[in-house]
Formats: C-alpha cells, sequence, structure tokens
C-alpha cells in the first residue's frame, strides 16, 4: 500500500459536477484533490459525451449577452430568443416528471441557474446559442424554441477541456486513472477514501469529499436490476466508467437511497452504435428529429406520438418505448419536404440509413419490418393528416392527425414527396435517475434522515431530481448548481475541522 495521501476536499469525479465542485471548494483557499478513474483522454464522465446544451432562466436577450458577449450585431438582429422565466422552469420540471421531483432541489436548480453560469463564464467557461438544433429559420428570422437556447463552447468536449484547463489554473490537483475503491469512515464522519492509483491502493485522507461519479448506466447488471428486464440490451449512450461505484461507496457507509431506480434518460440512438460511446463520434449516433416525420416498428405500426411536444420535452422518455419495442428496433421515416430540417447527426457516415423514390421500394428496405403493414400505416397516417393548418417547427403548431389510435399532435406531414429516407434505431441510454439523497447543502443523509457528516454528491448519483423523463439540457445545469454548492459546503466543512 501507498504512502497516504492528503487534502482538504477530495473530489471523486471529474466531469462538469465534480469541477463545479472542485472550483467552489478551491474558492475557499483549500487544497482539492480530484480523482478520475478514466485515463486523460476519456475523462470527464458522461459530460464529455453530452452536446453541452444547458437549461437556465433568463429574462430576455439581455442576460444572454451578458452570457455572451461576443454575440454580434447580426446575429441579435435576425435571432427571436424569446425569454425563459424561473415559472417556466419550474413548470417544466414539475410536468415532465409528473410532478414527483424534489421541490427543494428543484427550487436551488431553477433560482440557481442564471448566476451559475455566470460564474462559470468567470472560471473561463465559454457558451454559444445552439443555431441549427433549437431554432430553425422561418421568413429570414430563428426563433429558439424549448427554453433551451444555450451550449457549452465546444459541446461536451470543450466544455470539459475548459474545465481541466481552469483547474490547473486554479491550482486544483487531478489523478487520472484513480478508482475510488471506498470511503473511510469513524464516529466524526467521513474522513477520505481508499483507492487504487495505476494499480497501486492508497489510503487519501480528506476533511470532507464530494462524491460526483455519476449512475450506474454503464453496468448491465444493476440496469437490469433495477430497470428491469431488457435494459441489460440498451446501449449505452457516455462513457464506459459509470457504473455506479459512488453510490455503492455511499450505500455502504449508510447513504439513503433516493428518487426513481426504475427510471433513466434513454433516447433514439443508432441501431447499430457500440456497446458504450464513441468519443470520435459524439452524441451524434442520436436521432432527435422524429417529431418532423414518423416511427415504426417491426409490425410496421406507428407506436408514439411524435409530435406530443418539443424534442426536448420527449427525447430522453422515448428511448425507453423503443426497447419494449419487438427487436429493440424502430424505424425513424422522413420525406423531402422536411430533410432540411434534420439535424447534422442525420449526416454522419455511421448511420443505418436507406432512401427511395417510391414509398413501396422504401418499407422493402426497412431491415426487420413487415412491409406491407408498415406501407399502409403509412397510407393511414398520410390519410389522417390536417392539411389545412400550417406548419411551422419553431413552435407547437397543432398540424395533427384525425382518427388515428395514435395521434401525431403537431408537425404532421403527409409523406409524399420523394425521395423518402428512413433511419435504423434502439435505444440508448443516458443516465439513471435513482441516486442518494441529498439535503439543500448537497450533504448525503442517512437512512435515518441525518447529514453524514463530510460527504456531499452533485450531478446524476443524486437521487430526486428526475423521475420519468427530463427537460433537455437540465442534466448538465443541474450538475453545475449542486456541484457548486456541494464544494461550497465540503469547503466550509474542511476549513471548520
Amino acid at each position: 500500500m501507498q504512502t497516504p495521501l492528503n487534502t482538504d476536499v477530495l473530489v471523486i469525479g471529474a466531469g462538469n459536477a465534480g469541477f463545479a465542485a472542485a472550483h467552489a471548494a478551491r474558492e475557499q483557499n483549500l487544497d482539492v484533490l480530484m480523482l478520475e478513474c478514466a485515463p486523460r483522454d476519456e475523462a470527464g464522465g458522461n459530460t464529455r459525451f453530452t452536446a453541452g446544451a444547458m437549461r437556465f432562466a433568463y429574462r430576455g436577450v439581455d442576460d444572454l449577452v451578458a452570457l455572451m458577449p461576443d454575440l454580434t450585431e447580426d446575429e441579435l438582429a435576425r435571432t427571436d430568443f424569446g425569454s425563459y422565466p424561473e415559472d417556466d422552469f419550474f413548470d417544466d420540471m414539475g410536468r415532465v416528471t409528473e410532478y414527483r421531483c424534489d421541490p427543494d432541489l428543484v427550487e436551488q436548480l431553477v433560482r440557481g441557474s442564471r448566476e451559475t453560469m455566470m460564474w462559470m463564464r468567470s472560471k473561463g467557461i465559454r457558451f454559444a446559442p445552439i443555431w441549427g438544433r433549437q431554432a430553425f429559420e422561418v421568413n429570414g428570422r430563428f426563433t429558439f424554441w424549448g427554453g433551451l437556447a444555450v451550449e457549452a463552447y465546444g459541446g461536451g468536449p470543450g466544455l470539459v477541456e475548459a474545465w481541466i484547463a481552469a483547474a490547473e489554473r486554479a491550482g486544483i490537483r487531478i489523478v487520472y486513472e484513480a478508482r475510488a475503491l471506498s470511503l473511510i469512515r469513524d464516529d466524526d464522519g467521513i474522513t477520505g477514501a481508499r483507492a487504487t492509483i495505476s494499480g497501486e491502493t492508497v489510503d487519501i485522507a480528506a476533511k470532507s469529499v464530494v462524491l460526483a461519479c455519476g449512475g450506474f448506466q454503464a453496468n448491465a447488471e444493476w440496469r437490469t436490476r433495477y430497470l428491469g428486464p431488457g435494459w441489460d440490451l440498451a446501449k449505452v449512450r457516455g462513457t464506459r466508467f459509470n457504473t455506479g461505484e459512488g453510490i455503492r461507496m455511499a450505500l455502504e457507509i449508510g447513504a439513503s437511497p433516493s428518487g426513481n431506480w426504475s427510471g433513466c434518460h434513454a433516447v433514439g440512438w443508432e441501431r447499430n452504435a457500440p456497446e458504450f460511446g464513441d468519443l470520435a463520434i459524439g452524441d451524434a449516433y442520436q436521432k432527435h428529429s422524429y417529431p418532423f416525420g414518423i416511427i415504426v416498428n417491426a409490425h410496421g405500426e406507428r407506436f408514439v406520438d411524435e409530435g406530443a411536444d418539443f424534442r426536448n420535452y420527449t427525447y430522453a422518455k422515448y428511448g425507453r418505448v423503443i426497447l419494449a419495442q419487438p427487436g429493440q428496433f424502430a424505424w425513424q421515416i422522413f420525406d423531402s419536404k422536411v430533410v432540411h430540417l434534420l439535424r447534422d447527426e442525420y449526416r454522419i457516415r455511421e448511420v443505418t440509413k436507406v432512401s427511395a423514390d417510391t414509398l413501396e421500394g422504401l418499407v422493402e428496405k426497412l431491415d426487420g419490418v413487415d412491409a406491407a403493414c408498415a406501407l399502409a400505416n403509412i397510407q393511414q397516417f398520410n390519410d389522417a393528416v390536417m392539411d389545412e393548418v400550417p406548419f411551422n417547427p419553431n413552435v407547437k403548431d397543432g398540424r395533427g392527425t384525425v382518427g388515428l389510435d395514435i395521434p401525431k399532435s403537431n408537425w404532421a406531414n403527409r409523406l409524399d414527396e420523394p425521395p423518402y429516407e428512413a433511419y435504423a434505431i434502439t435505444c440508448g441510454i443516458t443516465f439513471t435517475f435513482g441516486g442518494v439523497r441529498i439535503d439543500t447543502s448537497a450533504c448525503v443523509q442517512d437512512h435515518d434522515g441525518r447529514p453524514i457528516s463530510g460527504l456531499y454528491s452533485a450531478g446524476e448519483m443524486v437521487g430526486g431530481i428526475f423521475y420519468f423523463n427530463y427537460p433537455g439540457g437540465t442534466g448538465l445545469m443541474a450538475g453545475s448548481v449542486l456541484g457548486r454548492i456541494a464544494g461550497t459546503s465540503a469547503g466550509q466543512t474542511a476549513s471548520s475541522r
């Protein structure tokens, strides 16, 4: 065993939440050590695999200009950024989680979102509008929709690299290929952790510990145990390192589990993607333009309302529905009227795509699908479209269908202009919703509802924030807000000890 290390605040996990915690602790002039189980080129947890979208409350364009001062006058003149007041953020969190989300944690998330974005900017994190993914050009003007307007510059990889550079400037130590094994506890609370660093076991003494090491989505056994049968077959969108070890360590010393342990963020994902995320492809295996087409399963049947809401509010729950289909796959189908609206992820080389000049020809190419039933269902869909309602991709346009067992509520267009395109998808799991219980100081709670002294948590491994579904861009924001709170609290505990 190596000679024990010492630090004031130990942060386990070097993703977005972990870095927010580390910087908040470092602001108190404390020594901060971060453990990252991945090697340097895979570091950053799920953050590195995201598109970097950040949902936060903003009052109007002035708030966005303060965050992104390099916006040009031309960009401002031709863009309607709208506003996303705190009340709308609260409403979205309540609605998509069926009002099960922890009100105290959501209060912190929403109220602290804009201030935290400005704090991140002060650390050197840059942001940009999500051109092309959250706004479409109609009559020469871009209109942002769905409460989501901003992403980290360079997406998830850019966010991770910016955090690492900021950590180097701040004097925060990061040790890669360092896997935490267990927490060290005495009668006064958590006093450190045992870890393996480059294959050698070491005890790290710390005055406080922040766990920010992700959910259990990369653990097929845990997925099946908690999410249910069939979840071992899901693809993992992100890092192979998020296997629930932080949750396990916390539960072993008496932490209270919390949240939607049978729930997760899961999306439509390239059918033939690898088992885990591929950094060369990043988030481009996702296929999120389904509101402008239809989705059919192996029986050739539609099984969801593709236009139930903006993509932001449905994509994270539809992965579960796709996994439940025969063969765990489906096909998204579009015609030439909407191809220009498809996101860039549809244009990568690593895609399972077919095309044809007729619907009859297209359905014959849909691998694993009953072609006759698919053609009949497409024709039935075409006959049900409300052509009299104008199509507008920037609003919930009410252009739906009439008389179908599974309606399409918005953005319904007949599939009648060749060439036609179809893309094969399966379920891609992003992160799990169950985790440990924390209070508003981000301190982990025990089974009796008491704080575990010296132990804090943030990021995916916190339970109680998301249930059933998820508003797009909220994961990174929650990690930033609660990570900052966790680091501040951990630093205060370290100082008092």
